[in-house]
């Protein structure tokens, strides 16, 4: 079982930054693939931001350029550093482990309460 527990939300102007972090429970945390999501109210929550592992990354068209994902797995942490912020960044953001057993196929998903991002016009 692997405990998510995300920071680093608040209220900022377009144009400005917040870094969010997500700390992980227990051992495992540098095996899982890690996500930021997003929420915005009357929307499907979005994939923001992935990284594996490995420590390859991968982003949604719409934040490349502006957010950075990046992960220490010293500190079972990932963050996601997001810039030149814009109102329709303006969501709830989860935090997700992801990882799947090679041998059996069985996958493990984990997800945090979620930080409340407001990007003010």
């Amino acid at each position: 079982q692997v405990q998510l527990v995300e920071s680093g939300g608040g209220l900022v102007q377009a144009g400005g930054s917040l870094r969010l972090s997500c700390a992980a429970s227990g051992s495992t945390f540098s095996i899982f693939t890690m996500g930021w999501h997003r929420q915005a109210p009357g929307k499907l929550r979005e994939l923001v931001a992935a990284i594996t592992s490995g420590g390859s990354t991968n982003y949604v068209d719409s934040v490349k350029g502006r957010f950075t994902i990046s992960r220490d797995n010293a500190k079972n942490t990932v963050y996601l550093e997001m810039n030149s912020l814009k109102p329709e960044d303006t969501a709830v953001y989860y935090c997700n482990a992801e990882f799947r057993r090679p041998t059996s196929g069985t996958r493990y998903s984990y997800w945090g309460q979620g930080t409340q991002v407001t990007v003010s016009s």
